[in-house]
């Protein structure tokens, strides 16, 4: 890099010795930029964060000084006179002037001069900037005298920032020393005042910039202007010249090291997305995040970039913490009181015992209330035993009793204390979550979701939660706080959650009564929201389904609580109006459905078939559509009778169906299966094998409009009946002809219909005398007016049949009762 500096020079002075005009010099110095950011990264790849950055802040010196000193020879030729001689000083600010300038930032120059008689002194400053700017440097400036600085600092609180910040680079030490005087006056003046609306400034960045997977590592909480608000006021009181150097009292050597080596890898952090992206950038997008990664040499693999945004999470906290500390300690000689904070132990906590800190806070937390630093501080401190203990466990399931325990947990996870007071988390603690959902890691995730049970904006909620006992709301507190416990496993995360859970809660000697539903929330925490938003709210198998889960309103109104306080975590929006009124339909209609128990029941055995179904081997191998059509199954009785086994066999021939399939068994009894995808006439069948006693028939409707039978006989069959059976179970999927007509003896009494059974389905009971030709008069019948049978149970048994039939609301039935039930009486 020097000899490429001392090359532009030579070249510099070569263009000046024949006087060419300015452009042409700007151009050599723009080029030399050119070749200069063209090498950074490979640089960047060698260096420490801070040094990195002090390298880039001194190669920017040399350009300002060499564009200096071609002023100096444009305006004054050979008789260049001693730049203590003239009235005129480049100084540094912001970053630029903390040696902290990053690749693309602006660099904040101010040019200091004093109006002298004589002195050509703005014709040299629009020389210096006509060379900066056609050079192509990102410049941002201020022009000021001397006398103006202590005015200029009186408009605004950034103007005094900066000049408090300021560094020399070029030009005469004598401005320069009436520079820093004038400094003196204004880091003097009006002491509280600026650290008080500094402090402003900052929570107002804190409320704007939150902790999120995208941080903003200039602006936001842990960001550099954390650490900068420590070195601000630290510069205003002790005019220090870094963090460092305050005094120990203040900053102690130990908490320093932890500070400044996340603070080293956040420097590295900003100079490798500006390299990244090509421009000034603060915030870390997702999607930037494997290119920075990349140049940081993380693992370009899923664990690579998880471990590096954890990193970058952890570090922001660190720079949180050591600033909320090390500035509360700077002002309290100030005697201000910060607007943001309430008067929750400003002054150091006597107590040296972590669990005397933790039940101060149990007290203090029937009001919500902010971590507070000298708390912080404390507690960092505090002795503390290697294991949690009884006594532990105990104050922390009293936490989860307290109106605002998200106050306490808050503050444990400011100090760093979480993983520790709350043994379940410690994998999730500062976990991203690459989801495209989540707005945050996962325990700020649990916290915010924490904070929204607590603060619960919508009255039904709100009046839900009110009604559980202190007992009921202290568990739902913790089935909020470890719902996504178990993320960062290999095994799915809801059964994960459910057992650390379970095993947590007995510690804190939570009823068993409570463990189990607390269990069943958090293994079905996601379920209600992706109902509610992916599903239809008005198909009965979708309510069925999701009720099955939580069979008593108690459950219902916990799932929808947690549900509620999940949503308002995971980022702005994602709880609204919209999602609100789904929830809110589900909710209702499985409300209503608890009212049907038996249903109620098949659902959730259903749902426990297909949960041993998602784990077959062979459904797995299936294409993604395949499953979802298998799962989509209308017919609850295929899931009811069958294994899983028989369920796939059935589900992967109908897969591959083209027109129709059937197998006759007949070892210990006659049994015909049939998958059908073309017209079939089950009546005709029937009729042809009237001389046999059926004795139960399964009817499914599968997928694709094709329907599964099975239809036992009471009997073995000799092998003649077989041959003719081939050609029968054929003749079904062609004939047109009408079976015979059967006499039958039905009583009204004996025929039960019910069209309120649920929202999409009617259902017909059917108990009378077995008689030949029953069943295939009802199908015959059912045929005739269009009836379409979503399932049948047949059953017979001591002569007597007890039929079941689950049909179609939006068929030809209900309203076709009357003419149904007269046929069948009356045998027309």
């Amino acid at each position: 890099m020097e000899s490429s500096v001392k090359d532009l020079k030579a070249e510099i002075e070569t263009l000046l010795y024949h006087n060419a005009p300015d452009f042409k010099i700007a151009q050599l110095i723009k080029k030399e930029i050119k070749v200069y950011f063209s090498t950074l990264e490979e640089s960047f790849s060698h260096s420490g964060g801070k040094d990195f950055l002090v390298k880039h802040t001194k190669k920017i010196d040399t350009l300002l000084k060499l564009i200096f000193k071609i002023m100096l020879r444009e305006m004054f030729q050979e008789y260049t006179p001693m730049k203590n001689a003239l009235p005129l000083a480049l100084v540094a600010l912001g970053s630029y002037g903390r040696e902290q300038l990053c690749v693309y930032s602006d660099i904040d120059l101010m040019i200091v001069y004093k109006e002298i008689p004589g002195y050509q002194t703005k014709e040299m400053i629009e020389k210096i900037l006509y060379l900066l700017w056609d050079s192509g440097l990102k410049l941002g400036h201020r022009v000021h005298t001397v006398d103006e600085l202590y005015m200029v600092s009186q408009k605004d609180i950034t103007i005094k920032t900066a000049l408090i910040e300021s560094r020399f680079i070029e030009g005469s030490h004598f401005i320069w020393t009436e520079t820093q005087n004038a400094i003196q006056k204004i880091r003097m003046d009006n002491i509280e005042t600026f650290i008080e609306l500094k402090c402003q400034e900052q929570q107002q960045k804190h409320q704007k910039f939150p902790l999120t997977m995208e941080p903003n590592l200039k602006e936001g909480v842990g960001g550099f202007r954390d650490a900068n608000l420590v070195f601000w006021i630290g510069k205003i009181l002790y005019n220090t010249d870094n963090i460092k150097s305050l005094p120990s009292s203040i900053v102690e050597e130990k908490s320093y090291k932890t500070f400044r080596i996340a603070l080293e890898f956040l420097f590295r952090v900003r100079s490798a997305l500006h390299l990244a992206t090509g421009h000034k950038e603060d915030t870390l997008q997702l999607e930037r995040l494997p290119k920075v990664s990349e140049l940081l040499k993380y693992p370009q693999n899923k664990q690579g970039h998880l471990k590096f945004a954890k990193k970058v999470t952890e570090s922001l906290k660190i720079i949180r913490l050591y600033s909320m500390i090390w500035v509360e300690r700077l002002i309290q000689s100030t005697h201000i009181k910060k607007t943001s904070q309430t008067d929750l132990l400003q002054s150091p906590p006597r107590e040296s015992d972590f669990y005397a800190l933790l039940k101060i806070l149990l007290e203090k937390a029937q009001e919500a209330f902010q971590p507070q630093p000298m708390m912080l501080y404390a507690l960092i401190q505090a002795k503390k035993p290697e294991r949690p203990t009884a006594q532990l466990y105990k104050l922390i399931g009293k936490i989860f009793e307290q109106p605002h325990s998200h106050s306490i947990l808050t503050t444990l996870s400011y100090a760093r204390l979480l993983k520790y007071t709350i043994a379940p988390i410690k994998k999730v603690i500062d976990l991203p979550q690459f989801d495209g959902y989540h707005q945050y890691a996962v325990d700020i995730h649990s916290l915010r979701a924490l904070y929204h049970l607590e603060h619960i904006q919508e009255p039904m909620i709100e009046k839900l939660f009110s009604a559980l006992s202190l007992e009921e709301q202290a568990m739902l507190k913790l089935v909020v706080f470890l719902h996504d416990a178990g993320k960062g496993r290999k095994r799915d995360h809801h059964t994960v959650g459910a057992s650390l859970f379970k095993v947590f809660a007995k510690k804190l000697h939570l009823k068993t009564s409570l463990i189990e539903i607390g269990e069943q929330l958090i293994l079905h925490h996601t379920l209600m929201s992706n109902i509610a938003q992916r599903e239809d709210l008005y198909h009965e198998k979708v309510i069925l389904h999701f009720a099955s889960h939580f069979k008593t309103k108690q459950r219902l109104d916990m799932i929808y609580i947690l549900t509620y306080a999940d949503m308002s975590g995971v980022g702005k929006g994602i709880y609204n109006s919209f999602n609100a009124q789904l929830l809110n339909t589900l909710y209702t209609q499985a409300l209503e459905a608890l009212n049907q128990p038996i249903l109620l029941d098949e659902a959730e055995k259903r749902a426990k078939k297909e949960h041993l179904l998602k784990r077959n081997p062979h459904f797995l191998a299936l294409k993604k559509s395949e499953q979802k059509k298998i799962l989509e199954i209308p017919s609850n009785l295929l899931f009811l009778r069958y294994k899983s086994d028989h369920i796939l066999r059935i589900a992967k021939e109908a897969l591959h169906l083209d027109t129709y399939h059937y197998h006759i068994s007949n070892q210990n009894y006659l049994t015909i299966e049939i998958i059908r995808k073309r017209d079939f006439h089950l009546s005709y069948l029937l009729s042809k094998l009237s001389h046999l006693d059926i004795v139960n028939m399964d009817l499914c409707k599968l997928f694709d409009d094709m329907k599964y039978f099975k239809i036992d006989f009471a009997q073995k069959v000799p092998q003649e009946t077989i041959d003719t059976l081939h050609y029968t179970l054929q003749a079904s999927f062609k004939s047109h002809q009408k079976p015979p007509v059967y006499h039958l003896s039905i009583s009204e009494d004996e025929i039960e219909i019910d069209c309120q059974h649920s929202q999409n389905y009617a259902i017909m009971h059917l108990r009378s005398q077995n008689q030949k030709g029953l069943l295939v008069s009802i199908i015959t019948l059912f045929e005739s007016i269009g009836v379409e049978i979503v399932s049948a149970k047949i059953h017979t048994l001591k002569n007597r049949v007890r039929d079941i039939f689950l049909i179609e609301k939006n068929g030809n039935f209900c309203q076709n009762i009357d003419i149904i039930k007269e046929k069948l009486i009356r045998n027309i």
